[in-house]
């Protein structure tokens, strides 16, 4: 019999949820302002002012990002170990059924085999049902995720300051060059953080 192994991937997550902010920026065009900077800076020329944010210093700093996903990593963890575990165990009267196959008659042996093929279904479903929950509650994540940003770059640039933010992520972005004159993480970060009810 054949078991199928857990397709969830720690990697694929942390790409999915990663890639949320930069997704509702750019599909939004919405805007932020600085912190600590001249809010006055403009492009070149004086024509639209723009402003970017970077992703990686916004998930290692923003409290409610970093606690979810630990939340959702533990759910994961957890499901993977039911998996594996629940696998293993199948595994293992499966040899013990192939060692007691020879003393075995021709009924007992269709009945054992049927036996361990009904788990091992029950087991896929499991399987399957668990990953569906999972996915869910990622994709609740990342739609409560763009909506707080989204939420909050309003907040930010109530005063219209700028008339465009980017996403940057270094290694990861159209971005070849940044101005730090231009960076609005710090206050994109302490309005997302203010507005998570403390615990």
């Amino acid at each position: 019999m054949h078991t199928r192994q857990l397709i969830v991937k720690n990697g694929l997550f942390l790409m999915a949820i990663a890639g949320v902010f930069a997704a509702c920026q750019q599909n939004n065009g919405k805007t932020a302002s600085t912190s600590g900077k001249d809010s006055s800076v403009q492009s070149a020329g004086g024509g639209q002012k723009l402003a970017f944010v970077d992703i990686d210093s916004l998930e290692a700093h923003y409290v409610y990002f970093k606690d979810r996903k630990t939340e959702l990593d533990r759910k994961k963890e957890a499901a993977q170990n039911e998996i594996a575990s629940k696998e293993q165990a199948l595994q293992n009267e499966l040899r013990v059924l192939q060692q007691r196959a020879p003393t075995m008659t021709q009924a007992e042996g269709q009945a054992a085999e049927a036996t361990l093929q009904r788990k091992a279904q029950q087991h896929e479903a499991n399987r399957q049902n668990l990953i569906a929950q999972l996915q869910t509650q990622e994709a609740q994540f990342s739609e409560d995720l763009q909506k707080r940003l989204e939420e909050t770059i309003k907040q930010v640039n109530a005063d219209k300051r700028y008339a465009f933010i980017f996403s940057y992520r270094a290694g990861a972005s159209n971005i070849l060059y940044k101005d730090d004159a231009y960076d609005v993480t710090e206050e994109v970060i302490k309005a997302l953080n203010d507005a998570t009810p403390k615990k």
